[in-house]
């Protein structure tokens, strides 16, 4: 799908526009506006999804640091706690948890003449926020490279092929003509979305990836250092709980070409897993040769969440959005149920063999 912008859509044709091919002079105009409403200093929000990720967080605050640079007042809000192995992007410690602060959260949205809402495709993967920001009349613009978004906002930058929201954010600022503005501290951010919404190009990379990716790298980001924050920072617990994942909890559906792991309420209490303890335990069980799909179901206190990759062809955003109520991309999506945790391991294996021809 073609990078756009958009004015604001009726429900019922937002198929159709999501599936055209918009005019460059369409874009044009539509950008000409948007350098309008960012002309002169304005109260501006940015939120981005619950559970956030090195994308969520990425983009928001390289965006901030934008409009900062620009004059804006902004406040960044995310619906729930960040993991601390991001605690080395720049503004990190001034985002409100609106889980932990709501009242101020909500008065950020209701002050705004400008609402950003990033990564996200509608307004239910904000929780309550989504309300506050539904009746809000400010304008919205919607930066996003996930499937079928809700036309909730004003303006929507929407990409299904980019490798990351942060990937978008960089062609926003493009599109406005400066980016001469990006430089190490809005690159950090940019460059953390997308190593970490690609597994450090592994997946869901185009060639305009490693082309932002090197102008990020020309902007003057360390790409190794930022490797090295990201993904050597894991405490003795974690290891721990990995080993604990791969010795006692994997099983291997062979036949399907699945792994599965999952954790019960014990093993989280054992292991005094926090936000961000489990994050990549998924993608391992994608390093044997004849895994093609792997699931990571977990059993937190009031639901079930199911984290989904795969290999290929194989699409489990489609597995998430029928049968687990989520989605996502078609190698990596998640979903979540209101049930019992051996009832959703039972589920997940039956509907396996619908997304993956049987083999001896």
């Amino acid at each position: 799908m073609p990078v756009f912008i958009l004015k604001k859509v009726p429900y019922g044709v937002a198929e159709t526009v999501h599936k055209a091919i918009f005019a460059h002079s369409i874009m044009k105009e539509n950008i000409s506006e948007i350098k309008e409403l960012l002309t002169y200093p304005k109260q501006v929000a940015i939120i981005s999804h619950r559970n956030p990720d090195g994308d969520a967080l990425g983009s928001a605050l390289a965006l901030k640091l934008f409009l900062d640079q620009k004059g804006h007042m902004v406040k960044v809000v995310m619906p729930s706690e960040y993991p601390s192995g991001f605690g080395y992007l720049p503004e990190i410690d001034n985002v409100i948890i609106s889980d932990e602060e709501p009242d101020i959260a909500t008065k950020a949205f209701q002050d705004a003449q400008i609402i950003f809402c990033l990564d996200f495709n509608s307004l239910d993967r904000i929780d309550k926020m989504g309300k506050v920001i539904h009746e809000t009349s400010c304008t919205k613009l919607l930066i996003d490279h996930h499937l079928d978004p809700e036309p909730f906002a004003d303006y929507m930058l929407t990409d299904t092929d980019a490798s990351s929201t942060c990937e978008l954010v960089y062609e926003f600022i493009h599109m406005l003509g400066e980016e001469s503005r990006i430089g190490p501290r809005i690159g950090d951010c940019l460059l953390t979305g997308i190593i970490t919404d690609t597994g450090s190009f592994k997946y869901n990379t185009r060639p305009n990836t490693y082309r932002v990716s090197a102008s990020l790298k020309e902007a003057g980001v360390d790409d190794y250092r930022l490797q090295d924050k990201i993904y050597n920072c894991l405490q003795e617990k974690q290891l721990r709980l990995l080993g604990h994942c791969l010795a006692n909890r994997m099983e291997l559906l062979p036949e399907y070409r699945t792994g599965i792991i999952h954790l019960t309420k014990e093993d989280y209490k054992t292991f005094d897993i926090r936000r961000g303890d489990t994050e990549g335990i998924v993608n391992y069980m994608l390093m044997m040769r004849h895994i093609d799909v792997a699931a990571f179901i977990t059993e937190q206190p009031t639901i079930v969440k199911i984290s989904l990759r795969s290999k290929g062809a194989i699409s489990v955003q489609e597995i998430a959005r029928n049968h687990f109520n989520g989605g996502g991309h078609k190698n990596a999506s998640g979903g979540s149920a209101y049930a019992k945790l051996e009832d959703i391991l039972t589920k997940f294996k039956n509907v396996i063999p619908r997304y993956v021809k049987k083999q001896a």
